[in-house]
């Protein structure tokens, strides 16, 4: 057996990519358009996981609320730097709904409120500003 992917549904297959790829590091693997369906779907991975995907299903013309999507769990990543990783969110106006208070565990939440964890690579770095004393936002 061998795990090949997570889906997603997308509102806005722009503001996902700009969240997916440009805030988290993801890369665009492949992506069909099925005009039929009146449906894209787009395949990511992570550049140290190249074989785990992320399937965005965006379907056009859709007016379907998806909900909060927190019966979805999350989706968990890797990262080297967790405070870079987090500031660079910030920066793109992603609020840091669980700061990384503990220099390893952050969550934030994608376009479409997906949960997404990030978890620091090797051990936690020490406690640091202004994540140390930021208080929980909202649901993860």
């Amino acid at each position: 057996m061998k795990y090949l992917h997570s889906m997603v549904r997308v509102r806005d297959l722009a503001t996902s990519l700009r969240f997916y790829c440009e805030g988290l590091g993801l890369r665009e693997v492949r992506r069909k358009d099925v005009p039929q369906g009146k449906f894209t779907l787009v395949f990511l991975s992570a550049p140290d996981s190249p074989d785990a995907e992320i399937e965005l299903t965006h379907n056009w013309d859709s007016s379907e609320a998806y909900g909060s999507a927190r019966n979805f769990g999350h989706l968990a990543f890797r990262v080297d730097d967790i405070y870079a990783i987090c500031a660079h969110l910030q920066a793109m106006g992603v609020v840091i709904n669980r700061p990384p208070r503990d220099g390893h565990m952050a969550f934030v939440r994608s376009p479409d409120l997906i949960s997404i964890e990030l978890l620091q690579q090797g051990d936690a770095l020490p406690p640091a500003e202004p994540w140390k004393s930021m208080a929980n936002t909202g649901a993860w």
